[in-house]
């Protein structure tokens, strides 16, 4: 599972549903960039949203001066503060562990096209009865998600969050679908928000260091993939993704150490240890 724009690296991060949470036993990863909305309909099987769906930047288009006086580059500041609702509010008593979280977002994985117009059945069912239900709007939003259907979830996002306030469950799936929509800075203050109620999701700041990295904001992204890996330290898409952002300033022997490492727990990494880790620069820009 890999994020970003281009065929900038091999399986993109779309949202981290997929391969995001993968360690060295996860195989389930999807294999394209992210492509635009589709109708519910059409979304394939087995491809729920995740961050590691995400295609990366394309090195062409990163100016080779500096980055930070270019359209292309976000700026740094305010891109690790939690949004809004999540600055204010305190964690749910009901908010899932981050073990059982971790296991939710697998099973969902694993689910189908088919299963994901059922939950959005129910939900739909659900919410005709109580059309306030803020658990109801949220299972909705994953399922229009899962099904591909971005812009339609957003809406039921910011409808759960009026009740959810505390809930990392939220923001962490409100920022794998704002990835895929290429609202990074929203999608980074969402995880933001998911890791100040639970600051063990190894997946809440991978989906984070995607972001920074849409942004070219490569030093910062290789901060959250290393907390990510301090939570987790086989945690092979996070150490790809971090040997890429070593790579992009000149960090060369960093690059190909954490490309190689990735290589051994996950062969797909073996494609960015061939690209990223020769030793040569590859992207400028962001943050230097």
């Amino acid at each position: 599972m890999k994020p970003f724009i281009t065929p900038y690296i091999p399986v993109a991060i779309a949202l981290l549903a997929l391969a995001s949470c993968a360690t060295t036993t996860e195989t389930d990863r999807p294999t394209t960039t992210a492509k635009a909305a589709q109708p519910m309909s059409t979304a394939p099987a087995n491809t729920a949203t995740d961050p590691t769906a995400v295609p990366l930047p394309d090195p062409a288009a990163t100016p080779p001066a500096d980055a930070t006086a270019s359209a292309n580059a976000t700026p740094l500041e305010g891109l690790d503060n939690p949004s809004a609702e999540a600055a204010t509010a305190t964690l749910d008593p009901n908010a899932l562990t981050t073990s059982a979280a971790t296991a939710e977002r697998a099973a969902e994985r694993k689910m189908t096209a088919a299963d994901y117009r059922s939950q959005l059945a129910r939900a739909n069912l659900t919410l005709k009865m109580k059309p306030k239900d803020a658990q109801a709007h949220l299972e909705r939003a994953k399922a229009y998600s899962n099904l591909k259907s971005y812009k339609e979830a957003q809406p039921d996002y910011v409808v759960a969050l009026r009740t959810m306030r505390g809930n990392p469950d939220v923001y962490y799936n409100k920022g794998v679908n704002e990835l895929m929509l290429k609202q990074y800075k929203a999608a980074s203050n969402d995880f933001s928000g998911a890791v100040k109620f639970r600051p063990d999701d190894k997946e809440a700041f991978f989906g984070r260091g995607v972001a920074k990295m849409q942004m070219y904001q490569y030093k910062a992204a290789v901060s959250d993939f290393t907390r990510a890996l301090a939570v987790d330290s086989l945690y092979a898409d996070a150490l790809e993704y971090r040997g890429i952002s070593y790579a992009s300033y000149d960090r060369k022997s960093e690059a190909r150490k954490d490309l190689e490492k990735a290589a051994k727990l996950n062969p797909e990494a073996e494609k960015s240890l061939r690209r990223y880790g020769k030793g040569s620069s590859m992207v400028r820009g962001g943050n230097k």
